[in-house]
């Protein structure tokens, strides 16, 4: 047996809302690894709107992934930046800000940096998992602590 597997992202093994229902990480698990599908709603914003679960002044993930749709924005902490479109290869170090450009969603395939994106920071509180089929609705900011995603505003 060679180990194939398919599985879709509309029955993720995890939901994470991201803040005002602004987008959402659906991740999936397979020998001892992950990929997630975000899909960033125009007007999201790590700052706004994955910050206040992080708990961190920029995100911490280093993300290697895939833009499907869509246009975000990304801004390092030195002040370095660039912008992704359909059909770009992405990799993004910790220590970023992002936002999604224009009027359509930014949906991104990520094979790195899943493990604790967009969740409540550790002493923040129980982390916040939404399991397959219950609906998605945002926790509450919590305090600033713990660690995350980033990007500097600008």
């Amino acid at each position: 047996m060679t180990g194939l597997v398919s599985r879709s992202f509309d029955q993720a093994d995890e939901t994470r809302p991201f803040v005002d229902g602004k987008g959402r990480l659906d991740l999936l698990e397979s020998g001892g690894t992950g990929v997630a599908r975000s899909t960033f709603e125009p007007g999201w914003k790590w700052s706004e709107h994955v910050k206040p679960l992080a708990g961190t002044d920029s995100c911490r993930a280093d993300h290697t992934g895939y833009v499907v749709s869509g246009r975000m924005k990304v801004v390092m902490d030195d002040g370095e930046s660039t912008e992704f479109g359909p059909g770009d290869y992405m990799r993004v170090p910790p220590g970023h800000n992002a936002w999604v450009l224009g009027d359509e969603a930014c949906v991104t395939l990520d094979w790195t940096g899943v493990a604790d994106d967009a969740t409540p920071a550790p002493r923040g509180g129980p982390q916040t998992r939404v399991p397959p089929g219950a609906p998605a609705t945002p926790p509450p900011p919590r305090p600033a602590e713990g660690r995350r995603l980033g990007v500097r505003d600008s």
